[in-house]
Formats: C-alpha cells, structure tokens, sequence
C-alpha cells in the first residue's frame, strides 16, 4: 500500500489556513473596538465557523477520501 500524498498536503494546508484564518479574525476583531465579554463571544463563533461552515471540514473529508463532497 502506498502513502496518500493527500495527507502530507493537507496538513499543510491546515496550518497556512489556520495562521491566515486567526490574523483575519484578530484583525476585524480589534477593528470592532468592543468589550471583551463580545469579543470572546466573537472568537468563540470564528472558532466554530473555521470548523464546520468553511473549509476545515470538506479538507478533512478531502485528505481521507479524496472527495471534496459527499
């Protein structure tokens, strides 16, 4: 059996879109000036949104099975 170079690729990926993902956030979020209790509401959602409406997931599912959808 062959290594994927799926996966390799992929975590990559992860990492540049992680690091490009937080300086967005962190970026519009001080633009905001609001107080801290919202802003970690805020983080708190960007954290969420990153996982499961945009792109971490379909690359997730992209590594595994080569497939961008279901």
């Amino acid at each position: 059996m062959n290594p994927s170079w799926r996966k390799p690729v992929g975590m990559f990926l992860i990492v540049a879109l992680i690091a490009i993902w937080a300086v967005a956030t962190i970026s519009i979020i001080e633009l905001l000036s609001a107080p801290e209790w919202i802003n970690m509401i805020l983080y708190v959602v960007a954290g969420f949104a990153w996982l499961w409406a945009l792109p971490m997931k379909r690359l997730l599912r992209w590594m595994e099975l080569g497939v961008w959808r279901d």
